[in-house]
């Protein structure tokens, strides 16, 4: 029996790999041996950047509702703790939009906290 090469498929996932190759620099976006190392790459970023995006939103979270806290009379540490004590959980995502945008609702929070 002759040997086969399924052509179709071949080129299908070659086509794949250079369509997202595309933009890049020289080799790196028209031949497929180098493309394939470019995109893995990227990809490998790109992963590692959605993890990284978590981090930095929570850090973000963190600084401004440090800022709307000190603003108020307490630091952020001291806030947490006196929100775990009383008992109230809202999270620091929403913690901090009411802190930039609503700062006498977050006051009204911080005096309850504090009590």
């Amino acid at each position: 029996m002759p040997r086969t090469n399924n052509h179709v498929a071949s080129r299908e996932k070659r086509k794949k790999v250079l369509k997202e190759a595309k933009g890049n620099w020289g080799a790196r976006g028209n031949v497929y041996t180098v493309a394939k190392g470019t995109v893995e790459k990227g990809l490998q970023h790109a992963y590692d950047h959605r993890k990284n995006k978590k981090r930095e939103f929570r850090k973000l979270w963190i600084t401004r509702i440090n800022a709307g806290a000190r603003n108020n009379g307490t630091s952020y540490s001291k806030f947490m703790n006196d929100m775990f004590k009383a008992g109230i959980s809202v999270n620091r995502k929403t913690l901090a939009a009411l802190a930039v945008d609503h700062p006498d609702a977050f006051a009204e929070i911080v005096k309850f906290v504090s009590k």
